[in-house]
């Protein structure tokens, strides 16, 4: 697949979700007014349901495009299920970042994850995922992800037949000069393929283009985002002391007895992040969690790793393997 403009990834990556008491949440609010339209009805029923961040509003997303993600924008993916031989609804709810996602877009989607699992009472699990980088669980939801940017214009080469997909956002320039591309690959080719230029809004999610989009471009690396250090860390997030502090606790292997239930705590196992929350810990502690565990990714090698938040007594059985042998 050949884009026209390739924009920087990651690039909200060097920013912060420093939202409470911001002018982000301030214009969140003001989009939401009192309550938000988008959760009437949200996890009543086992299923997948799919939002997307527009202009700091929560939108729908059409269940045929479900797989299908903008690396321009940002998403809220919650899942609702019920254990094995349990009654009570589970929800586990994922902000998804994509790789050109704005500040203000990941920040919403940030914002409105915490809304939701309030309106829920409480009971989800809360995910950040980061395109390119999500978790084994986000992807169980799909077939296949695919990945496009609006905003642009791609060529799609598959030898005898040339697609010119065009984004809703792309301007007459990116259009014409992706055109004379097509057109040049076609003369070589001594007009033997077959060309057509696809239209983003009238382009059905079934064409062959979007089937061919399975995968990353070969040319991003994103191993540069791994981390060289393998060894699992331990942080406290409290405000006994009358302010926030955050330290780190211990390197190594991590178990029951090193969580105090009256904090929060962030456990790195640099390839993937877990936030714990205590059932004694505070409002500020709690509010702040995932806010303090983004932030912290963003000083390190890997700050593009999945990222999970468990409250204490509703971790999944794997929860303590998993960070011990990290």
């Amino acid at each position: 697949m050949t884009g026209l403009i390739k924009p920087k990834k990651y690039e909200w990556k060097d920013s912060n979700l420093a939202l409470f008491g911001s002018e982000l949440e301030r214009n969140i609010k003001k989009a939401s007014a009192s309550t938000e339209e988008a959760w009437k009805g949200a996890g009543r029923k086992p299923g997948l349901q799919i939002w997307r961040i527009v202009k700091f509003k929560v939108t729908s997303w059409p269940k045929e495009e479900y797989g299908k993600f903008y690396s321009g924008d940002s998403y809220i993916v919650m899942n609702t299920y019920k254990e094995p031989g349990g009654e009570e609804l589970q929800h586990d709810i994922h902000f998804w970042i994509g790789q050109e996602s704005t500040q203000d877009e990941y920040g919403t989607a940030a914002y409105k994850t915490v809304e939701l699992d309030t309106y829920l009472n409480d009971v989800p699990i809360q995910h950040r995922e980061v395109q390119g980088f999500e978790s084994d669980l986000f992807r169980s939801y799909f077939k296949t992800i695919t990945r496009l940017k609006s905003d642009d214009v791609f060529i799609l080469d598959l030898g005898n037949t040339l697609y010119q997909w065009n984004g809703n956002g792309s301007n007459k320039d990116e259009r014409f000069k992706a055109m004379q591309y097509v057109q040049a690959l076609d003369s070589e080719r001594s007009g033997r393929p077959r060309t057509e230029v696809l239209e983003e809004s009238s382009t059905e999610p079934s064409h062959e283009f979007y089937k061919a989009l399975t995968n990353e471009d070969d040319d991003d690396d994103d191993s540069a985002f791994v981390a060289k250090d393998k060894e699992t860390e331990l942080y406290r997030l409290s405000d006994a002391s009358g302010q926030m502090t955050f330290r780190k606790e211990k390197r190594g292997s991590v178990d029951k007895n090193d969580l105090d239930t009256k904090d929060v705590f962030i456990i790195d196992a640099k390839k993937s992040c877990y936030v714990w929350i205590g059932r004694g810990t505070s409002e500020g502690e709690k509010k702040n969690a995932m806010q303090y565990a983004h932030c912290y990714l963003q000083k390190t090698d890997h700050p593009l790793v999945p990222v999970s938040c468990y409250a204490e007594g509703r971790e999944p059985h794997v929860f303590f393997q998993a960070i011990a042998v990290c």
